[in-house]
């Protein structure tokens, strides 16, 4: 499907769980000095926007894969969400060792698997990823694609209050506006549901958590190894599940045609492809673009649920999404308004230390 800070609204040093997968230190673009041009050089600035456009596309490769994923969902049944789910993970082992052998990264692979204070995160994500994965494909094929967009468009609230109770970051007021909005619209859609949304509440918190958890990893791993690593963590028991289906004769891999088959093999692609794709895109891209691309998946999982699956939305519904849509409103105003400080700070003091 897949560092807390710079999500829309969170403080400067909080990140999108996206953006720790890509396991890169930084994801500012590179500048011209880097490229060994000067302020005035005419060859500079040509790399650094094709630099910008590639990671823009790579971005919108991501995510709009993410955001198709329930159409690939809706092809594969009647798989059921743990088959979905235990092939994807099987499927992307084997995908993962084939590009980890292309690029001769099995040395790398093989440090990370060793190194406690890398396996152990990673062992810890694998389980939170597993938990969102299931509920995802749970909600997506039992007709509740809706609420499963809605988790992704909650999730930036929920890395907003990671970072008050975990990291003890202070909210500025659009950010406290924002999450009391927030807590608005789940009052809302739970009167529409006549329940908890505990599909989005699940996604959203698992996500968070996630991304929480992949922080203390860092920049240590790259996203091939993170990922790796995670997938070998979860194999056995997807392994498992496999063997128990076949012998149940609830499993669907091997019953329905050759086209079925291939299409659940192919899920190890298609759960590594948007990962690496996001991986190069957080390396060109700085993370204000990063966080507004992140709203491109919802946005493309909610049209799906409408337009495709023809998905129910009450009045009530529709209110609480555009509540919560409010407060993501806000929290990118905040977000847009911070980097331009910032931005402002930084060239100001660049200024002064050039007058020195």
């Amino acid at each position: 499907m897949r560092n807390i800070a710079a999500v829309p609204g969170v403080g400067d040093n909080v990140s999108t769980p996206e953006q720790i997968i890509s396991g890169s230190p930084s994801n500012q673009p590179p500048t011209a000095a880097a490229k060994g041009g000067g302020a005035g050089t005419g060859g500079s600035a040509k790399p650094v926007r094709s630099e910008s456009t590639a990671g823009i596309l790579f971005g919108i490769g991501a995510y709009g894969l993410w955001g198709l994923l329930p159409l690939y969902f809706f092809i594969l049944m009647p798989a059921g969400a743990i088959e979905i789910v235990a092939n994807r993970i099987v499927w992307s082992l084997i995908f993962c060792a084939l590009l980890i052998t292309i690029t001769r990264a099995w040395r790398v692979f093989g440090a990370a698997l060793k190194d406690r204070t890398v396996f152990g995160p990673l062992a810890l994500a694998a389980g939170l990823i597993a938990i969102n994965w299931l509920t995802y494909t749970f909600g997506v094929t039992t007709g509740h694609a809706v609420e499963t967009s809605l988790g992704y468009f909650i999730n930036p609230l929920v890395s907003v209050l990671l970072g008050v109770f975990v990291l003890k970051e202070k909210l500025r007021p659009l950010q406290w506006t924002a999450v009391g909005i927030g807590f608005v619209a789940v009052g809302v859609l739970t009167f529409s549901y006549g329940q908890l949304p505990w599909i989005a509440l699940i996604l959203a918190f698992s996500f968070g958590l996630y991304g929480f958890v992949k922080k203390r990893v860092g920049p240590k791993v790259d996203a091939l190894t993170s990922l790796s690593v995670e997938t070998v963590v979860l194999a056995p028991f997807a392994a498992i599940t496999m063997v128990v289906l076949g012998v149940t004769g609830a499993e669907t891999l091997t019953t329905m045609g050759a086209g079925h088959f291939w299409l659940l093999v192919a899920s190890g692609v298609i759960t590594a492809v948007p990962l690496l794709f996001f991986g190069a895109s957080a390396r060109r891209l700085p993370m204000t673009t990063i966080g507004l691309l992140q709203y491109f998946a919802p946005i493309l999982q909610f049209v799906v649920a409408l337009l495709v699956f023809h998905e129910t939305m009450t009045t009530a519904r529709w209110i609480g999404f555009c509540v919560v849509w409010l407060a993501l409103v806000l929290l990118t105003i905040d977000m847009l308004r911070t980097t331009r400080k910032n931005s402002v700070l930084r060239k100001k003091a660049r200024l002064a230390a050039a007058g020195a």
